[in-house]
Parts: structure tokens; C-alpha cells; sequence
């Protein structure tokens, strides 16, 4: 009775454990989403999973955003026609798939000026390390409009 209970119980734990495990990142830390900030190097050292989210904290109504972009996008500061900005000043981003992700501020001159662009490279989960207490985690942002990349 006592292992079929065991049983039952790390059977939820491992279908939980990734998003018990994720990690919100405050990206710029206490800078928050801005200009003539060093995103690159900010993100240097973070080991960014499926699952953990990326929370982008800014001045909403001053003419700042976050654009998703592609590669191209990044190096030119130019979002593709039909992308939707996400303008909160609290957006939450869900690391949902693995691969290179590219984040851009659209106000004018704010990316190719001021810098406020980051790059980062997603691993699957299965590369997740296991949680420390000295976790990359800044603070607990509670939820607002989401999107998933």
C-alpha cells in the first residue's frame, strides 16, 4: 500500500517538476527593460530552459515594448510587418521551446542606439540544473499578459 502510494506521488512530482523548477528571469535585473543597458551581458552565464520565463519589467505608456523578432530582425532592429508588441510594462514570456530567441524594444532608436535588444539560447529541459539557493531568480512578478516563444 505504502510503495503504491510512493508510486502515485513521484508519478505527480514528474509531471509537475518542470514547471515547479522554471525560473522567472527579470530581465536587466533591478535595470528592468531599457536603454544603454548590456542585455548580452546580463545574459552571459544564464543557462535559459524550457519553461523558465523571461519577465520584462519597464515603463509601460513611455513609449517602450518587446517585439519578438527573428535573427534578421535582431541585427537590424526591425520587427516584421504584423508583430504584435507586447506593451504591459510587465510582460512575462514563457520559454516554451528550445532554440536561439530574439527580443527587441520597437521605439525609435531604442534597439540600434540605445541597445535594448537581448539574444539568448533556450536548452531543452532535460539540461535544467537543479535548483540552488543561490538561483538566478529575482524576485517573484506575479502574473501578467503572457505570451509563449
Amino acid at each position: 500500500m505504502a510503495s503504491s502510494q510512493l508510486f502515485v506521488i513521484l508519478a505527480i512530482l514528474s509531471i509537475f517538476a518542470p514547471t515547479i523548477l522554471a525560473t522567472d528571469y527579470v530581465v536587466g535585473d533591478l535595470n528592468g527593460w531599457t536603454t544603454d543597458f548590456d542585455y548580452q551581458a546580463w545574459a552571459r552565464g544564464k543557462m535559459f530552459v524550457v519553461g523558465d520565463n523571461l519577465v520584462f519589467i519597464y515603463a509601460a505608456g513611455v513609449h517602450y515594448n518587446v517585439l519578438k523578432v527573428n535573427g534578421t530582425g535582431f541585427k537590424q532592429c526591425a520587427a516584421p510587418a504584423g508583430t504584435a508588441p507586447l506593451t504591459s510594462g510587465h510582460d512575462m514570456i514563457n520559454l516554451a521551446t528550445p532554440g536561439r530567441k530574439w527580443y527587441i524594444c520597437g521605439a525609435p532608436n531604442h534597439c540600434a542606439g540605445g541597445g535594448q535588444k537581448l539574444a539568448i539560447t533556450v536548452m531543452p529541459s532535460s539540461f535544467a540544473p537543479s535548483p540552488s539557493p543561490l538561483s538566478a531568480k529575482f524576485g517573484s512578478p506575479s502574473p501578467s499578459p503572457t505570451a509563449s516563444c
